[in-house]
């Protein structure tokens, strides 16, 4: 019989009944039972932005006008709220936490340790704001990394920051590291006394280090000299940030994406206990919630201001954070409106925490 299927089935039984040696030579029968396979869950829904935080975030950037830059983001959430968030503004001494984290990622890579032994001497001294110069003793100063390292973050002191700038490379170190992390639109210029002194109109010379050398000698320069400077810097900063990519760069700071463990921790711990701006967004912040912050302020020109900024990351005490970068670019406000605009983001931000 010969019919389809049939003939296979009756050979094998003739095979099993006859030759039961050739039967357990066959390979023995296997059974393919096929479940079905439920879908995939959907994706959790997406977590927005709180209206009512966009609204106020707009409002205040618009009546507050001038060149302004606000964003903040949700680290655990994801949702970024914004305002003129993608223009390059100047950072001024925010720019200090990007030498911050190249040389912490240097620490993690062994190049660097915190306890190593650093010196500054005069040939070091910048300008402005540099407490560190009352320390030299004989023309120098010994002392650690991780001392100058945390008068950089916690006093914003210009000459520990320019010297650490120095023992991680210079600004193509930073740079650099700033484009291997992706970080975005972000620059870090050439230091701060070139930084300071083309934002004048001078060329830099080593001896306005001392005391108010630099002041006296801006003060020499033909107004229109020192106008023109001013501008150009306002209006393409050497050393300018958005907004935008300053928060999304502190969420990854948060979420240990930039740094070690314990490089995270170090650098987050030593913002918080951050001396300066005490005006600016941490008083916004109610008792019990925490700010790691980099506070960066510019020089004045006929009342406007080229930079006046604070970014930090603000966590709630349910452990949730935010990162929130505020830069006013230029603006004739008094201060303590650009104050009082810092403030109210925070205050909107834990307003709507949920």
């Amino acid at each position: 019989m010969t019919l389809g299927g049939l003939a296979p089935l009756v050979l094998i039984g003739c095979v099993g009944a006859e030759r039961p040696e050739l039967a357990a030579m066959l390979p023995a029968p296997t059974y393919r039972v096929v479940a079905p396979v439920p879908p995939p869950p959907p994706p959790p829904p997406e977590v927005l932005a709180p209206t009512p935080l966009v609204t106020t975030i707009d409002a205040l950037a618009t009546q507050f006008g001038g060149k302004t830059g606000i964003a903040v983001k949700s680290i655990d959430h994801g949702w970024m709220v914004a305002k003129n968030a993608d223009t390059p503004m100047p950072q001024q001494s925010v720019s200090k936490l990007w030498v911050a984290l190249t040389l912490l990622d240097q620490v993690d890579k062994g190049r660097v340790r915190l306890t190593d032994p650093i010196s500054v001497t005069r040939a070091d001294l910048t300008l402005f704001h540099q407490p560190v110069a009352t320390l030299l003793k004989g023309g120098v100063y010994q002392t650690t990394v991780e001392d100058l390292l945390k008068r950089a973050m916690q006093m914003s002191d210009n000459t520990a920051n320019d010297r650490l700038l120095k023992h991680v490379g210079g600004p193509s170190a930073v740079n650099a590291f700033i484009a291997d992390r992706a970080l975005g639109n972000i620059t870090f210029g050439p230091g701060e006394r070139l930084l300071q002194s083309r934002t004048a109109g001078l060329d830099w010379k080593q001896d306005y280090a001392m005391g108010r050398a630099f002041q006296e000698a801006r003060a020499k320069l033909p107004p229109g000299v020192r106008q023109a400077a001013f501008n150009r810097y306002v209006a393409a900063p050497i050393d300018g940030a958005s907004a935008g990519a300053i928060a999304n760069a502190l969420m990854r700071l948060k979420q240990g994406e930039l740094l070690s463990p314990s490089s995270t921790a170090w650098l987050i711990a030593t913002m918080e206990a951050s001396r300066t701006g005490r005006a600016r967004l941490r008083a916004g912040a109610p008792a019990g919630w925490r700010l790691a912050h980099k506070t960066g302020t510019g020089q004045d020109l006929g009342g406007r201001t080229a930079g006046f900024n604070d970014v930090g990351i603000l966590t709630a005490p349910d452990g949730k954070s935010y990162s929130i970068a505020i830069l006013i670019g230029d603006t004739s406000r008094p201060v303590p409106e650009r104050q009082q605009l810092m403030q109210s983001v925070v205050a909107a931000v834990v307003a709507n925490h949920k």
